[in-house]
């Protein structure tokens, strides 16, 4: 009978994950916050949502970012991201240019 409520729980948790929202904070940066028009906004978006489906959204809802979405720099909680991570409950999300000089 544990066994059972165990993996009860555990499918209402996947349920919940899958269904919930997660509420992030995004920072845009430089060239990024004049496209976007504002420093910063807060989204909600699904759990287990990555970074390159993120740009895919920010591309789709804000056209004047969809080409900064191909070289963008993101950062979760001020640490570097690539596409395939997974953003975390209530993150802070930065969005740069990308950087050259030597």
């Amino acid at each position: 009978m544990t066994t059972f409520l165990l993996n009860h729980d555990e499918a209402r948790l996947r349920i919940y994950k899958k269904t919930s929202m997660n509420k992030i904070k995004i920072l845009f940066f430089a060239t990024i916050k004049d496209k976007a028009g504002t420093k910063s906004i807060d989204l909600d978006i699904p759990n287990e949502m990555t970074i390159k489906q993120l740009k895919e959204k920010l591309a789709a809802e804000y056209p004047n970012l969809k080409e900064s979405m191909k070289a963008v720099l993101m950062t979760i909680n001020r640490e570097y991201a690539f596409d395939e991570a997974v953003i975390p409950l209530n993150a802070e999300i930065a969005l740069f240019p990308p950087v050259s000089g030597g």
